[in-house]
């Protein structure tokens, strides 16, 4: 790049960034954060549900990181094995319960965090919400229609308010993307090509656990896919309105050369790529392994049982209030993981090869490139955060604990509307392939559709 490049560059960060600040106000929802906190006193957090995600995202680094900020005064799970050793692993000391609903009344949390299996995300969220406290969820907010309209429901009729914590808002990339397009670089947007790559490593563990059943995750159009989904109605600032996919199981599950329950005791463990010892890790043999009896839940099942039920292959045509369309893919069996995004507008074309998992090429910037039509080419670079999902971890928890009050510039935080949003287009998508039929995302639940998706 020549010095003349280098000032272009130089100066079109500088125009879009000042576009940018100048012209986005707080997000209600970051305003509805602020009420998590009573001036000089600690918020107290209950959680339900011990797995990885819960323990450590929710737990363990919570605790270590804002130890002055919140205390925890409750933590649930039905296996008693795994709530026991999650106490340890967190390094708590506050009350356990099997039972939620008797933490619930007894803990009285400020707020509740949901990490539990997908398909009873909204049990336990309803419960929170009629209880008097607001609920922090995991994603996916829930995994049917009807589940997503009881938590609707329920937020409505309690006054209190729920987050969902859609991580990938908050790594800079992924904002550098939102900051540009909102500056109007492209013009107006009018399609989108969005694919995305699950490796052998990553993509197989979905089939190995518990979501390679659809009654527990809703299929990763649901579990994973919202969280691409979310990114995807975020960016583009509108609702989507209808919704078209197929999807196919043709690798994994009964696809396979041979199979067994669990990787462990596997007679086909020495030919098989996806053989994995579960009792290499020490925190996952405690965890699961020493627990299997509570509830015979095997976290190293076969990626080749009969029993998996969801798709390995996904591909989804969205369109847009805003009349923006939208070609999606999801591959769970891919040498190398990360993902292509390209947004193509009036006025040019903006995209990015992000690689998540390549050994080959490990950096720690990403890289944007804006095309100009009839103009010309940027090559933007955007340092990584630190921390997991590109640093969007670390910015989340610091806006729910460390400084809720903070502005919202970019409407990183989500309420409920931004998680049944992402939500419905996954279940949009999985009763297409199902019934064969383009599905309108206004006939899953009473959420009016907007041209733009900024309701609180």
């Amino acid at each position: 790049m020549n010095k003349a490049e280098n000032q272009s560059r130089r100066d079109f960060i500088a125009k879009t960034g000042g576009l940018l600040a100048g012209s986005i106000l707080i997000h209600p929802v970051a305003e509805a954060l602020s009420i998590f906190n009573r001036p000089g006193e600690k918020m107290k957090l209950a959680m339900v549900g011990t797995g990885v995600r819960g323990l450590a995202m929710w737990g363990r680094d919570v605790i270590r990181s804002y130890q002055n900020q919140v205390e925890f005064v409750g933590l649930s799970d039905i296996n008693e094995g795994r709530l026991k050793y999650g106490q340890t692993y967190m390094g708590l000391d506050c009350p356990l319960f099997l039972n939620a609903d008797e933490m619930l009344s007894k803990a009285k949390p400020d707020v509740l965090i949901v990490t539990t299996m997908d398909s009873t995300h909204h049990e336990f969220i309803v419960k929170g919400l009629m209880a008097g406290m607001n609920v922090i969820s995991e994603k996916p907010m829930t995994t049917d229609e009807v589940k997503m309209q009881a938590i609707l429901d329920a937020e409505r009729q309690s006054g209190k308010k729920l987050i969902v914590t859609f991580n990938y808002r908050y790594s800079p990339h992924r904002q550098k993307l939102y900051e540009l397009l909102r500056a109007g670089e492209i013009g107006t947007i009018t399609s989108v090509d969005f694919h995305w790559y699950l490796d052998t490593s990553h993509g197989a563990d979905y089939f190995r656990r518990w979501h390679g059943k659809r009654e527990f995750g809703g299929t990763l159009l649901v579990h994973k896919s919202t969280h691409h989904f979310d990114l995807l109605n975020w960016w583009l600032d509108s609702d989507p309105e209808e919704v078209h996919a197929f999807g196919a199981l043709e690798f994994y599950g009964k696809n396979g050369p041979f199979r067994s329950t669990t990787c462990r005791g596997c007679p086909h463990a020495s030919k098989c790529d996806f053989y994995w010892d579960i009792t290499k890790s020490e925190h996952l043999t405690k965890l699961y392994v020493d627990n299997e009896k509570y509830d015979g839940y095997h976290r190293d099942g076969c990626v080749f049982r009969e029993e998996i039920d969801i798709y390995d292959k996904m591909a989804v045509q969205i369109r847009y209030k805003n009349k923006v369309q939208v070609s999606y893919s999801l591959t769970t069996y891919s040498p190398y993981e990360g993902y292509r995004i390209a947004f193509n507008g009036t006025k040019g074309r903006l995209e990015a090869w992000i690689k998540e998992s390549q050994p080959w090429d490990e950096k720690n910037e990403d890289e944007l490139v804006l095309v100009k039509n009839f103009g010309e080419r940027y090559i933007i670079t955007v340092p990584q955060g630190g921390g997991g999902h590109g640093g969007g971890d670390t910015r989340l928890k610091d806006k729910l604990f460390l400084d809720t009050n903070a502005p919202d510039p970019w409407r990183q935080s989500a309420g409920s509307r931004d998680g049944a949003m992402s939500c419905l287009v996954g279940i949009a998508a999985r009763k297409s392939i199902e019934e064969g039929r383009p599905i309108k995302v206004q006939d899953l639940t009473d959420i009016p559709l907007q041209v733009s998706g900024r309701g609180a």
